[in-house]
Order: C-alpha cells, then structure tokens, then sequence
C-alpha cells in the first residue's frame, strides 16, 4: 500500500502593521504587546505576546502581608469619622450662640430698667427750693397793690 502524498504547501504569515492600543483604562499600568498576524486565506489573527511571570519574592514568617485598602477608601472613612465628631461641636456650638444672645438681651433689658428707674427718680423727686423768695399767697395780705406778708 504505497500511495503518494501531495506535496506539502508551507505558508509562511505576514505580521501586520501594529494598531493603536484603545483608550480605556488597562489593569496593570503596562499593557504587553498586540501583535497581529494574517494567515494566507485572509483571516487575521490578533494575540497578544505572552511574557513568563516573575515569581514574587519570598514573604518571611515573621511578616504577614497587610489587606490592601485604597487610599480613597481610607479618606472616605476618616472624613465620615471627622464629620461625626463635628456634628456634636456644632451643636454645642448652635446652643452656646443662643444661650450668649439670650444673657446679651437680659443685660440690655436690666440695663434699661435700671436707667429707666434712675432718670424715674430724678423727675418725680420732691425738691425743695436752693435759692430765691418763697411766697405763700393764702396769707398775704393786699394794700394798695402791695403784697404784705
């Protein structure tokens, strides 16, 4: 059973020119490179190239690995724990202008009746004469256009 084998066809691809990478964000920061090929009935194929993984270096025993946290994360709860402890200083400090513009309004209303009842006094205070001729007409006497006394 000898049969023939037809003669054997190698193509060989034709990279393409590399595209533009998409602008959209790429986890990680690098991203590895694009490369197309197209093969000989038209199709094209795009991969990218495969770079073996480093191995991560050695953790010691004594050292665990923290959690990451992202620094956002972090801000956002130090803000809400800031803004927890404001809220009560705000409110003694609502109740404090209150309690000032009250003691603010007693002093003026005592000062006003304080002032009040003084210039009261000073009015309707009896006072005897300083100088000059005290007449009492009930017992003068008129003779000839003259008061006698």
């Amino acid at each position: 059973m000898d049969y023939e084998r037809p003669p054997a066809v190698v193509h060989h691809p034709v990279p393409l020119p590399p595209q533009p990478a998409p602008l959209a964000p790429i986890q990680p920061a690098t991203a590895p490179g694009l490369s197309s090929v197209q093969l000989p009935d038209g199709r094209v194929v795009t991969g990218y190239t495969l770079a073996p993984n480093p191995l991560p270096a050695p953790v010691p025993a004594s050292v665990e690995p923290r959690p990451v946290i992202s620094r956002t994360a972090a801000n956002i709860a130090l803000g809400g724990i800031g803004f927890g402890a404001i809220c009560g200083g705000l409110v003694l400090l609502t109740t404090f202008i209150a309690a000032l513009a009250a003691l603010i309004q007693q002093l003026i209303i005592l000062a006003a009746v304080i002032f009040g009842g003084w210039i009261a006094a000073q009015v309707l205070r009896h006072r005897p004469a300083r100088s000059g001729t005290t007449v009492n007409i009930r017992k003068a006497v008129i003779k000839r256009n003259h008061f006698h006394t």
